[in-house]
């Protein structure tokens, strides 16, 4: 077994160490927020670049990925994908042609109710078995981490800029 293999799985950790616990929570999400975003053609981090432009209204690739907190070449990538499926265009900006600009279409505006149901869904399964109340501790325990986390990344950037985690 590699190293690598080490950190992935966590062989040698006590399954219930916080990182073991991190590690397969987050996997679990992800490969939960994949399977339902499938079933409505999207991959994930898809939903997050929709939700931006719905909630900012049309931006630069750029400024998409900040908001999304993702790099730039990734950004593209996942707007390629999205324009290919319909859902998204890019126009010249008019006062900077070399900028393009990011706007649903008709058809991805219609995947709105299909992605709140999807991120709805996710939620119902992640929290099943709490109470609205751990539900709302579990949420603020996790933003006291993810802060924590944005901190200590924040001077490891490197030449490029900070290593995004969206939303730090």
């Amino acid at each position: 077994m590699t190293e690598a293999d080490v950190r992935e799985t966590g062989a040698g950790e006590d399954h219930d160490s916080l990182n073991c616990l991190m590690a397969q929570t987050t996997r679990g999400h992800r490969v939960l927020l994949a399977g339902l975003l499938g079933e409505i053609d999207l991959y994930p981090g898809q939903e997050r670049v929709m939700a931006a432009i719905w909630e900012n209204g049309p931006q630069s690739q750029n400024a998409l990925a900040r908001i999304v907190g993702i790099d730039v070449s990734t950004m593209t990538k996942s707007l390629q994908r999205l324009e290919r499926s319909g859902f998204v265009r890019r126009s010249p900006c008019p006062t900077n042609r070399r900028v393009s600009i990011v706007d649903t279409t008709p058809e991805g505006d219609a995947l709105r109710p299909r992605i709140e149901r999807v991120l709805s869904e996710v939620h119902a399964r992640m929290t099943r078995g709490l109470t609205p109340e751990q539900t709302d501790q579990l949420c603020s325990l996790l933003g006291v981490v993810r802060g924590n986390l944005c901190r200590e990344v924040e001077p490891a950037a490197g030449p490029a800029g900070p290593i995004p985690l969206g939303g730090c």
